[in-house]
């Protein structure tokens, strides 16, 4: 993930309670209208709960682009 990825789904989570597993970080940023990428780089995530946006940011793929269509 890049700076610039990190940036990006930082600000689709911004104003989240954690703990909030996979699908709330998914359905959280939807709701805000976040961009496709940061989309796609959040549900790359391992299922599972997260306590806070830095462990997000540390469990997002490096490359979330790369994941298979429709996921």
């Amino acid at each position: 993930m890049t700076d610039a990825d990190e940036r990006r789904v930082n600000k689709a989570l911004q104003g989240l309670e954690f703990p909030a597993d996979k699908a709330e970080l998914i359905r959280y940023a939807e709701d805000r209208e976040a961009d496709p990428r940061t989309l796609r780089a959040l549900r790359a995530l391992p299922d599972g709960t997260y306590g806070n946006s830095d462990e997000v940011e540390r469990c997002v793929p490096q490359r979330p682009e790369q994941e298979t269509p429709g996921r």
